[in-house]
């Protein structure tokens, strides 16, 4: 197996990135929809607070905080909410 050169892939994805923005190349983009909230997403799971939050693996304190609205989940724990909310069955598997 060939060893990867991350610096030169990233190197890579910037000069994409210009060309893009350039409007020299067509890349596939994609808007991701907003999850559930996540006491609707929880419940669905039928998972405790403590369940989820292992789970998701943030605290107890964590997933309250998104409940009552006082935080937002950052940009991986909405992927993986994204994942709970459509694809249960996966997220299930890990318990």
């Amino acid at each position: 197996m060939a060893e990867r050169d991350i610096g030169q892939e990233i190197l890579d994805g910037i000069r994409e990135i210009k060309r893009y923005k350039a409007g020299e190349v067509n890349l596939r983009t994609r808007e991701l929809k907003q999850s559930a909230p996540t006491q609707e997403i929880r419940s669905q799971l039928m998972l405790s607070q403590a369940a989820f939050a292992g789970l998701m693996g943030v605290s107890l304190r964590t997933v309250q905080d998104w409940e009552q609205g006082r935080r937002i989940p950052s940009g991986a724990a909405r992927t993986l909410l994204r994942i709970a909310q459509q694809r249960p069955e996966i997220f299930l598997e890990l318990v």
